[in-house]
């Protein structure tokens, strides 16, 4: 779920070992080690993302003899460049459970989706995220963890402000974050567009402004009409005048969250790890749809972390039984629970409606059918992300130029695209 809203983990330093008893490589008699990278979830608390695997391959390799998985996880600022140091060395792991996939895809690098899942675990998967894995129409990129967003807020701050509901307009959130500031609110909305995840913030509300990063076609449109005035009005009508609390461009999500579950934010857009944070600290919050423009924004960001396979070791069938086993709805709701993430596939999001044991986690799961997700498909996107944490938070300061920085982001992103492509 960045970037993000947690990490992802895991990176092998040995190549996947292959011991083959027919002497046929890669039959269906052969013992096989499947190498798996993986991202840690953990919040440092407890036992992370390790517990979770390790109990996940004492079932599979119980169910499949010939077949042993050796995880290796790690922490999410170190993963990709763990499995991108093995693959330029030609160590290439089997699986890699990390947070993107279209450039190993653009090298020819990759199984896809078809050529590992079964017919009927494939179909499983949410629509919109196997779409959001695809680059050319070819699904490679295997959706493992997901999140949307929905705007938290403190009931106990709203009711001392006498504000009775939660926003459902850009106005409303204006008004709303007026009356917190009378009540001696220290940050009455929470906007961070520091350098950690400035690209999803802004996408939210690019989203509720009818704009996005990508245009119908896909092709960017960062400095759209629509993108321009929805950091004019952010600038204008919350930054200028004193409602955020503080400069954007120098606050991060993760402080974001911590001032909210002490209890110093009116409101912020969140993901589902703030669910435990706020309730761990005792927060009475609420969650509602993101506020638009003129109503409700018609959708809101979703963000996928990556399973893939790589072809390097020529495991297909062995890894295509893993990845079954993996997405079996237990073990998809066990990692949502585990983690507080949403489940990628139908039939386990069918199964969480109605557990009381998800709680308000329940709330998340709906967005994903209408969710916008970040071009990830596209090999620039890194490079694009990267600059849209260091730029973005600009915009909106006491001297921004939305139309400038964002005009001079649109260059920089058609110039990453034309190389990349």
């Amino acid at each position: 779920m960045q970037r993000r809203y947690t990490s992802l983990a895991a990176a092998g330093i040995a190549t996947a070992l292959t011991l083959t008893l027919s002497g046929c490589g890669g039959g269906q008699g052969d013992r096989v080690t499947l190498k798996l990278v993986a991202a840690d979830y953990g919040d440092g608390t407890g036992p992370g993302s390790r517990q979770y695997w390790d109990r996940l391959t004492r079932a599979f390799e119980k169910e499949h003899p010939g077949i042993k998985v050796d995880v290796d996880v790690y922490n999410w600022k170190d993963v990709d460049k763990k499995v991108a140091d093995l693959v330029r060395k030609g160590h290439a792991p089997d699986l890699a459970q990390i947070g993107s996939y279209a450039d190993y895809a653009a090298q020819g690098q990759l199984y896809s989706a078809d050529e590992l899942l079964s017919i009927p675990v494939q179909a499983d998967l949410q629509p919109t995220l196997a779409e959001a894995g695809e680059v050319g129409r070819v699904q490679y990129g295997i959706p493992f963890a997901a999140s949307t967003r929905r705007l938290f807020y403190n009931k106990k701050l709203f009711a001392q402000a006498g504000i009775a509901e939660a926003p459902k307009t850009w106005d409303d959130v204006a008004e709303d974050a007026e009356l917190l500031k009378k009540q001696g609110v220290k940050t009455p909305y929470a906007l961070p567009l520091g350098p950690e995840e400035t690209q999803a913030e802004s996408l939210n509300w690019l989203l509720g402004g009818g704009g996005g990063y990508t245009d119908d076609i896909g092709k960017y449109a960062i400095d759209s009409r629509a993108n321009v005035k929805t950091f004019e009005w952010l600038r204008d009508e919350l930054v200028d005048k004193g409602l955020t609390g503080g400069d954007p461009a120098t606050l991060n999500r993760a402080d974001a969250f911590a001032r909210f579950a002490d209890g110093t934010v009116g409101m912020l857009n969140g993901h589902p790890a703030l669910i435990k944070q706020a309730e761990a600290h005792g927060i009475d919050y609420g969650t509602a749809d993101l506020p638009g423009k003129d109503g409700p924004a018609a959708s809101t960001l979703g963000v996928s972390d990556w399973m893939m396979a790589f072809q390097h070791n020529g495991h297909r069938t062995q890894v295509g039984k893993f990845l079954d086993f993996v997405y079996q709805d237990t073990n998809v709701l066990n990692f949502s629970r585990d983690f507080g993430l949403l489940p990628v596939t139908t039939s386990a999001a069918q199964k969480m409606a109605g557990d009381h044991r998800f709680g308000t986690l329940q709330d998340f799961v709906a967005p994903l059918r209408d969710a916008q997700f970040y071009p990830a498909n596209k090999t620039s996107w890194p490079e694009v992300a990267k600059a849209l944490k260091s730029e973005m938070g600009a915009a909106v300061g006491p001297k921004g130029d939305p139309s400038s920085i964002l005009s001079d982001l649109q260059n920089m992103a058609e110039a990453a695209d034309t190389a990349g492509g």
